[in-house]
């Protein structure tokens, strides 16, 4: 596994219960401000492998990104069973939720 790769889900697996990141803060915590793809693929390939809380991984705008209906209800319904506000649309408030890593 690469370093990089190593780093994410090292990132990953710190996201505490209640609180999301986006997916160009933890490249840039990983240690590349430029690997937000990365980030995805490692959630792609990597989260089952390792159990990953991917549903704790966001979009810049504070959004759920999943298209599919099917993974945008369960994401929205894990991160609401933590306690994180999503409405409807997928809408997290990221001043009030975004962790700081």
């Amino acid at each position: 596994m690469q370093e990089f790769t190593a780093r994410i889900i090292e990132v990953i697996r710190d996201i505490p219960e209640g609180k999301v990141a986006t997916y160009g803060q933890v490249a840039r915590l990983a240690g590349n401000h430029r690997g937000a793809r990365q980030v995805v693929r490692t959630l792609k390939t990597q989260t089952r492998k390792n159990d990953l809380p991917w549903f704790r991984v966001i979009n810049s705008k504070g959004r759920i990104s999943i298209r599919d209906e099917v993974g945008f209800e369960e994401q929205r319904a894990r991160l609401i069973g933590e306690g994180v506000e999503v409405t409807t649309d997928g809408q997290i408030d990221l001043g009030r939720y975004q962790w700081e890593g």
